[in-house]
């Protein structure tokens, strides 16, 4: 499935191109930059390096902040998950 930043970033072109095409026809001027700024999103990699989850095997508390190293329920220790 195509993520939503894909997606976004694909009709924001499809727009820009036909706006082009329209000013072309009209104006007889070629307008092709206004899909410029958006062709770094196309191509901007995936992240796939999401923080670990660190979570409290007594009470479930989760968080991603690897400052916490207790749970602030009730001090247990909190585990990587």
């Amino acid at each position: 499935m195509v993520s939503s930043r894909t997606a976004t970033a694909a009709v924001g072109i499809l727009v820009s191109l036909a706006v082009s095409v329209v000013a072309w026809v009209v104006f007889d001027v070629a307008v092709f930059f206004l899909a410029v700024p958006l062709l770094p999103l196309l191509f901007r990699r995936q992240s796939d390096d999401e923080p670990a989850v660190y979570e409290c095997p007594d009470c479930g508390f989760r968080t991603r902040d690897p400052e916490f190293a207790y749970c602030p329920r009730d001090g247990s220790p909190l585990r990587e998950r």
